[in-house]
């Protein structure tokens, strides 16, 4: 991705995020912009939400952005100077409830051995 596209994404998800913290409520607790994913010829971008909350509070603000999405896109015009104002595509990150989630797996894999007992990899260089 150019510099160009990287420096546009990063400008419209910080404008996003102001617009919709000021003017958008939502039944979750917490709603941010984790990232924007523009097309090259900067006429699509992918805006990825990250809602804290039930999955009916999480459906309901992609619901509620996608209805509000005109709007936001007017905003995000009058805001950012573009040839095209990009038509928005809001979708739901979930790769923070993934990444709680392998790490809660591999907490349960993880052997339990007493405070005091070397593992077992430590013993067999100690014998060495």
């Amino acid at each position: 991705m150019s510099l160009r596209l990287l420096r546009v994404c990063e400008l419209i998800k910080r404008e996003l995020g102001v617009i919709i913290g000021r003017e958008i409520k939502f039944e979750a607790p917490l709603v941010s912009v984790r990232a924007v994913d523009i097309t090259p010829d900067l006429k699509n971008a992918h805006v990825f939400i990250s809602a804290i909350g039930t999955t009916w509070q999480k459906d309901e603000a992609i619901k509620t952005l996608n209805d509000k999405r005109q709007h936001l896109q007017h905003e995000i015009a009058r805001r950012v100077i573009l040839k095209y104002t990009p038509h928005l595509h809001f979708q739901l990150d979930e790769s923070i409830e993934r990444g709680t989630r392998v790490l809660s797996l591999l907490d349960e894999i993880e052997p339990t051995l007493p405070p005091d007992e070397p593992l077992p990899d430590e013993e067999h260089r100690e014998q060495q």
